[in-house]
């Protein structure tokens, strides 16, 4: 299995679920996608995988931690790991494979769906994930 298949299957396993990717966290590139709406134009993923990584890994969040590894006298990290977004239409599910902390999963559901299936589906795609992600 490859990473398009891999979240083609989490579209087909969470009932409303438009599309689901996997981007790379340095570099914001699509590692894999699978979607069923038209309008999903490579345009418009390639702004969504950006969005995502400004969410998890730009400038503003950097300098957060930069602070919060000063006052606490530790090494910098990434400190988010899983967010979860509701627009008024959709609810995007994130999350950051977690031995793999430059790939993130983002999932992108309508409203009608369960939000333990969204969370769900990916914590089980997770494992199929890891090897094949950088």
């Amino acid at each position: 299995m490859d990473i398009n298949e891999i979240c083609s299957d989490v579209v087909r396993n969470v009932d409303a679920a438009l599309g689901c990717a996997v981007v790379d966290l340095n570099s914001g590139l699509l590692l894999g996608v699978s979607h069923n709406v038209p309008y999903f134009t490579q345009s418009y993923l390639d702004a969504v995988a950006a969005a995502a990584v400004d969410m998890f890994r730009g400038r503003t969040i950097s300098a957060v931690e930069d602070m919060i590894a000063n006052m606490r006298g530790n090494n910098k990290k990434h400190l988010i790991k899983e967010m979860q977004m509701t627009t008024e239409n959709t609810y995007h599910f994130m999350m950051v494979v977690p031995d793999k902390p430059d790939a993130l999963v983002v999932l992108i559901t309508s409203k009608k769906a369960n939000l333990g299936m969204g969370w769900s589906s990916i914590r089980l795609a997770i494992p199929k994930l890891t090897p094949l992600c950088p």
